[in-house]
């Protein structure tokens, strides 16, 4: 038993009467997604990543945060969210998981509600061992594109990150 189909043909969904989404259309829009391209490229470039960082334990999102924090250890969490494009809860989530790692320390300010990320001692141990390993996936991906598109591929992410800022 076929499914029932509208004048022009198209299958309808029973409950609603009402035309489904033409396939083709959710092709295009599939194919020409931002979000969903750039997701899947993250997904795919993520796990590359995390197959590398394997050894430590640490995820890419754990190094990048664990590396954002060595360098800006100076900010207060929501300039490091910013800084980092993500909000202030997601940050503290991961923070959290670093700190019961032992690998950063939360230090509140004399306005307790600024707090900074400190990197610990064990903290650098993790980036000394996990920077090489992420020498080696960084160059995998970079080497799969070529370093003239890899530097154009920044240049544009960097301008479309401003642009919606």
């Amino acid at each position: 038993m076929s499914a029932p189909q509208d004048k022009t043909g198209k299958t309808v969904l029973p409950q609603a009467g009402r035309p489904v989404i033409d396939r083709d259309a959710c092709a295009a829009m599939t194919i020409s997604c931002a979000d969903f391209n750039l997701r899947r490229a993250t997904r795919r470039v993520s796990q590359t990543f995390d197959q590398a960082l394997r050894p430590t334990g640490l995820k890419i999102t754990q190094f990048s945060l664990l590396v954002a924090c060595y360098l800006n250890q100076n900010l207060v969490l929501s300039k490091l969210a910013n800084l980092m494009g993500m909000d202030r809860t997601t940050l503290s989530r991961n923070l959290a998981l670093l700190e019961k790692r032992g690998l950063v320390t939360l230090e509140r300010g004399e306005d307790r509600r600024e707090v900074r990320a400190l990197v610990t001692p064990a903290g650098l141990q993790a980036l000394e061992t996990a920077t090489p390993l992420w020498h080696h996936a960084q160059e995998r991906i970079v080497s799969g594109l070529g370093a003239e598109k890899w530097d154009k591929l920044l240049g544009d992410l960097r301008t479309l990150t401003r642009g919606l800022k």
